[in-house]
């Protein structure tokens, strides 16, 4: 046997259901297996240092998937929902001014009367002690790293990933095996462009059959703004400026309790200009007159970024696979235009959780039986949703800001009144994003101002409000497939984008002087210019993961526990 302590078999754990991510999709699922069955063994991984850790979104909460998992959970005093919407607008921005859209023109579906404004790591929290006084064991700081097959080839349980593994892929002083977790069934709820999803979707060719995924990217900040600025319960959604009429994308400013409002940025990662920086163009946003006049007097108090699915109804991978499912963000469940995706996370969770108990129940285990949700996620509320908003993200896409939104209101009213019909049937979405991006010399380089340190920021100050940590010594999570291409093609025709769409300065191209390159070179007089990756940085967005043109970066779980700490976001 080899003295490589890697090479040692791992301890196991048997489980009757285990779960990879404890967020509103996976927390729900193991809530409800719970509630279907006490004497189920039920476990939750979680990559994060504690529940919550990973979790951004905006976010405006629909409550119809806790009113169906915990229908009294108005009368538990501990529940985060404190902030109810009391105004809802809707923005155009222009370059010095705005346009409110009457509330009366827009589609019914977009109303958030009766929804709650919540920091959705929070939300988790809750979640998470609720899960546990049922008996689900929660493991945070656990990273499902490997996934393990049966010998009929079905999922039978996740790996989680060594500890202590030094930068040259060799075990320290320190080092720990990983530990497998069996279950008759895995649920996999890592959230968008996870790890291990995006295995087994390639693995079972789960996407075979349906439009390729789409993406944004959501950039979201956090302030403690000026008591007389700050009005609970408004919820302020806007299009328009400083994007221009071919880039999607949208903002947000959400006004929570304690004189904290949630600012946010989503750009759409199918945007043609390598020069674009995502992030810049959010600190853009903020100087905007109707918008900084919130945030005046104010103080940033949080940082993160996240990726956000976009693809919807027709994105949507087939949903099961032998020995079990997808659930929650890791299908792909998000409203684009509603921008929420948490509501139909807990519904895919609590249907999972149903199928899986009827397959328990029948003796079965690690094989098809979940194909019962996959055939009844579509005729859901999850399918009802998103049906109706299925052509949203095409029309943008095609037609752009101004004529894109425009039909697609109108397709969006229509299938309200029709329940899902549409003249212009089901969209295709075309190009995957990665493919959207185009070659530097069709465009022109975007110059962006400084950060004024007040509403404005830079990248790694912002970083340091997410609380991110990595330890140092350990190999790079973030894989380059081919170094070569990156440098041929990455920096030589797209301009090193990487350094620009990166919203956490991970990517650097540095010349021979350790000069960080900010503008395009000549190729061939720059030939040592190098790829730097500042993976110490990385927030676990997935953005390099999903916009490379090369498709040369892969995303990999780091060390459990590491990443960003979001305290309420």
């Amino acid at each position: 046997m080899s003295d490589n302590p890697m090479n040692e078999p791992r301890e196991s754990m048997e489980f009757d259901v285990v779960i990879v991510g404890a967020g509103p999709a996976g927390l729900a699922a193991a809530i409800k297996l719970k509630q279907l069955d006490e004497n189920l063994s039920v476990v939750v991984l979680e990559k994060g240092a504690e529940v919550g850790a990973h979790i951004l979104s905006g976010a405006v909460v629909d409550p119809i998937g806790l009113d169906k998992l915990i229908p009294d959970w108005r009368n538990d005093p501990d529940h985060p929902m404190k902030t109810p919407v009391t105004d809802d607008q809707f923005l155009f921005l222009g370059p010095a001014g705005s346009i409110r859209l009457p509330n009366f023109a827009m589609p019914p579906l977009m109303n958030n009367h009766g929804n709650y404004i919540v920091s959705l790591g929070n939300v988790a929290r809750w979640m998470a002690a609720r899960a546990e006084a049922l008996g689900v064991e929660i493991y945070p700081g656990f990273a499902a790293a490997e996934i393990i097959y049966d010998d009929k080839g079905a999922m039978k349980g996740v790996a989680t990933g060594d500890m202590g593994i030094e930068k040259d892929g060799t075990p320290g002083p320190m080092f720990a095996r990983g530990m497998e977790l069996h279950g008759k069934y895995v649920l996999i709820a890592e959230g968008v462009r996870g790890s291990i999803a995006k295995q087994l979707i390639n693995k079972f060719d789960l996407d075979k059959d349906c439009e390729p995924g789409k993406f944004g990217l959501g950039i979201k900040e956090l302030w403690q703004v000026d008591p007389s600025k700050h009005k609970p319960g408004l919820v302020q959604h806007s299009f328009g400026w400083p994007l221009d009429m071919k880039t999607g994308g949208g903002s947000f400013l959400y006004h929570l309790e304690d004189n904290q409002v949630a600012v946010g940025f989503v750009l759409h990662l199918n945007y043609k200009n390598p020069y674009l920086s995502p992030f810049e163009e959010f600190q853009r946003f903020k100087t905007h007159p109707r918008i900084r006049e919130t945030f005046e007097g104010g103080k940033r108090i949080s940082y993160g970024a996240r990726a956000i699915t976009e693809g919807g109804w027709q994105s949507v991978p087939k949903v099961s696979f032998p020995g079990g499912a997808l659930i929650g963000c890791s299908a792909g469940f998000v409203n684009v235009p509603r921008i929420k995706g948490s509501h139909n996370a807990v519904l895919s969770g609590i249907i999972a959780a149903e199928k899986v108990v009827e397959a328990l129940a029948a003796g079965k285990a690690n094989d098809d039986a979940l194909i019962t949700y996959e055939n009844e996620w579509r005729s859901s509320e999850i399918g009802d949703d998103l049906k109706k908003v299925r052509n949203v993200k095409p029309l943008w896409s095609r037609f752009g800001t101004a004529l894109g939104v425009g039909i697609g209101g109108i397709d969006m009213w229509i299938n309200q009144l029709t329940k899902g019909w549409s003249p212009l049937g089901t969209l295709k979405h075309g190009k995957t994003d990665a493919a959207s991006v185009e070659k530097a010399d069709k465009h022109k380089p975007i110059n962006y101002p400084k950060p004024d340190g007040v509403l404005t920021f830079d990248r790694l100050s912002s970083v340091f409000l997410s609380n991110t940590n990595h330890e140092e010594n350990q190999p790079v999570h973030l894989k380059v497939l081919n170094p070569e291409l990156q440098k041929t093609s990455e920096y030589a025709e797209f301009a090193g984008l990487s350094y620009r769409y990166c919203p956490a300065g991970v990517y650097e191209w540095v010349d021979s002087a350790g000069n960080t390159i900010t503008a395009p070179h000549d190729y061939e007089a720059s030939d040592d210019v190098r790829f730097q990756i500042n993976a110490q940085n990385c927030v676990h967005c997935k953005t390099c993961d999903i916009k490379d043109p090369n498709q040369n970066i892969n995303w990999t779980v780091p060390q459990g526990g590491e990443g960003p700490v979001y305290p309420n976001m």
